[in-house]
């Protein structure tokens, strides 16, 4: 098992990253939480991993923390949630958010993350309200740096359709976001977040 990896970033988006270790370049798909806290491509960086394996594939997932990786494991352990749906709960709300929310059994706040309905809110709480008390409710704040709206947009866009939404409905959601913010400049994060939430209505 591959538990962490260390080395430079050679490519970096809000859904995936590839890590060059010694010459070797390890692509990992990552959770939009992680994306924010990564330095620019050429920079040295450092996640905590996991491999899923599959009959045919294997693919790396990476943490910016011990608490995003464990809840990205709880959070498959439950029925019907694979890799994918994992990863856009996490990049849909902050980790120390979720567990507090399930161990309070608040499926209303669950029911606001995008991809998640009501009885899937249900089966989270039932399955992982105990786990989550275990792993404690520590918050998780990610730091935010500036980057070009034309940048953040095009990036919004690719992460959308990296979390299997059509081009046309992400480049939709997008625009829709940010007429809904009119003379704010939101970071990426708050875009996908919002972009998110339109495409879930």
């Amino acid at each position: 098992m591959i538990a962490s990896l260390g080395g430079t970033l050679s490519f970096k988006s809000p859904t995936e990253i590839i890590l060059d270790v010694n010459g070797v370049g390890y692509a990992v798909s990552i959770p939009l939480s992680t994306f924010e806290t990564l330095g620019a491509v050429g920079h040295p960086a450092t996640l905590r991993t996991y491999l899923h394996v599959r009959e045919d594939a294997l693919q790396l997932y990476g943490f910016a923390s011990e608490g995003e990786k464990e809840m990205f494991k709880m959070l498959l352990s439950v029925t019907g949630i694979g890799p994918r749906m994992a990863l856009g709960i996490l990049s849909g709300t902050p980790v120390g958010d979720l567990k507090q929310n399930l161990i309070q059994g608040n499926t209303a706040a669950l029911t606001a993350i995008p991809g998640i309905g009501k009885k899937l809110a249900e089966r989270l709480v039932v399955e992982l309200r105990e786990k989550a008390l275990k792993a404690g409710a520590g918050e998780y704040s990610p730091t935010i740096g500036e980057q070009h709206p034309d940048r953040i947009h095009a990036e919004a866009v690719m992460a959308l359709v990296s979390l299997g939404y059509p081009r046309a409905s992400a480049e939709k959601a997008v625009r829709t976001a940010l007429a809904s913010q009119p003379g704010a400049t939101p970071s990426l994060e708050e875009l996908i977040k919002i972009s998110l939430r339109t495409t879930n209505r």
